[in-house]
């Protein structure tokens, strides 16, 4: 009964729109006064889960996701790419695809991609021939690569939650977000056949060499990064705070940024970096008071009472991510999930590196889906449209991701392939 009181007040504050983070610790702190505890060991709490190496690194992937879209690297990959594929039919939705992959592995971050992608790309769609929704679909979706591509603020929470490898976790998430690139491609192709009053753009070598050796630069990013990682060169949070550095250079040297833009982004890593922490500081106590009530055991119980079959085990979580994924934050479900799923999937003999890609993308997909649907929100608000009309563009290619959702449970090699011929 009381975890149902509890749940139905968080309930009732998220549909209040109060957010994630006060919403978990006001009902947090209610149960510890009101089970006579001190208001001290909340503090100790949120101290001993917020002070961790592995999510160190949240602050410098996120100053480098910053960095990279002040620097103007969006636009110099669009440019490149329109140029490759500007007169293939349809090409701007491949171009919007291949852009995002481009720029995930430097952004780590989904509303990150959707906020610096959605305002080149949606309006030039649109004035090309390409419908409205359909812009937004795509550009919505293919942002939601960037969360799943190294490097990956989800990823590297999942990591430090779990006691998992950050480099093994990231290694088993390159070929799904490859895979998923690939399956937002494959419905481009399909909604483009309806699509007549789509222009094309001319091509032109000159062009292509031209765009070409302005993003040869921006692309070492992502081999310092995820190569220092996987070469064993750099942890996780050293590669984030060098890979800052190298595109804060890049950004002076085509002055595209300045010194005096510098300000302005440290105060949103800030803010940014702050938001998650703090999400991750409230899911903490919530946390302990579920520890406290027994719920992973009970949770372990049904589970298990269920099925003891791995496969059955994780469509339920990744159908639980789906369901969350729509009302709550990712952080905070992640905080409050991964340290009670782990143990059952230890004890099914699930790999945690599949497992943490699962939940990952699973609960991606609720960034596309009401009634939080940050990117959504995102998309609504930057390019003043109507939410219900980038949900709508974004419905089609849902699909695929669904699908490669069901490849990781089914066909788990998909994802540890790559980890083991590392030997991470």
């Amino acid at each position: 009964m009381t975890i149902v009181l509890l749940l139905i007040s968080i309930a009732v504050l998220l549909l209040l729109r109060v957010p994630v983070a006060y919403a978990f610790l006001g009902p947090g702190m209610v149960y510890l006064i009101a089970t006579g505890q001190s208001v001290g060991l909340a503090m100790r709490l949120i101290a001993e889960d917020t002070a961790s190496f592995p999510l160190l690194a949240v602050p410098l992937f996120v100053l480098l996701g910053s960095l990279a879209a002040h620097a103007g690297i969006a636009e110099r990959l669009f440019d490149f790419a329109l140029a490759l594929m500007g007169r293939v039919r349809g090409g701007l939705g491949y171009v919007s695809i291949g852009v995002s992959l481009g720029f995930s592995w430097m952004s780590g971050s989904a509303v990150a991609d959707a906020a610096a992608l959605g305002k080149v790309q949606v309006p030039e769609m649109v004035r090309r021939g390409y419908s409205r929704p359909f812009s937004l679909g795509v550009v919505g979706s293919s942002a939601l690569i960037a969360p799943v591509m190294p490097p990956s603020i989800p990823a590297v929470i999942f990591a430090g939650l779990g006691a998992v490898s950050t480099g093994a976790l990231f290694a088993a998430s390159v070929v799904p977000a490859f895979l998923m690139a690939a399956g937002l491609t494959i419905v481009v192709f399909i909604l483009v056949r309806r699509q007549p009053d789509i222009q094309n753009v001319g091509f032109s070598w000159a062009r292509v060499a031209e765009t070409g050796k302005k993003v040869v630069a921006p692309l070492f990013a992502p081999v310092i990064i995820l190569g220092g990682i996987l070469g064993g060169f750099f942890t996780p949070t050293e590669a984030a705070g060098v890979g800052a550095l190298y595109i804060l250079i890049l950004g002076l040297c085509y002055r595209t940024m300045k010194v005096r833009d510098l300000p302005r982004i440290f105060v949103e890593t800030v803010m940014t970096t702050s938001a998650i922490m703090l999400i991750v500081a409230s899911a903490a106590l919530l946390g302990y008071v579920f520890a406290r009530e027994r719920v992973p055991q009970d949770l372990a119980t049904l589970m298990l009472g269920i099925s003891e079959d791995p496969t059955v085990f994780l469509l339920l979580v990744a159908l639980l991510m789906l369901v969350l994924g729509t009302v709550v934050d990712a952080v905070a479900i992640l905080v409050l999930t991964v340290p009670m799923l782990m143990p059952i999937a230890v004890d099914l003999g699930v790999d945690p590196i599949a497992l943490g890609v699962l939940m990952i993308i699973s609960l991606m997909i609720g960034l596309l889906t009401p009634p939080v649907g940050t990117v959504l929100f995102v998309l609504s608000s930057t390019l003043k449209v109507p939410v219900g009309e980038v949900f709508r563009g974004c419905l089609p290619f849902l699909v695929p991701l669904v699908a490669i959702c069901l490849l990781v449970i089914f066909v788990p090699d998909v994802v540890l392939w790559l980890p083991g011929l590392l030997d991470l």
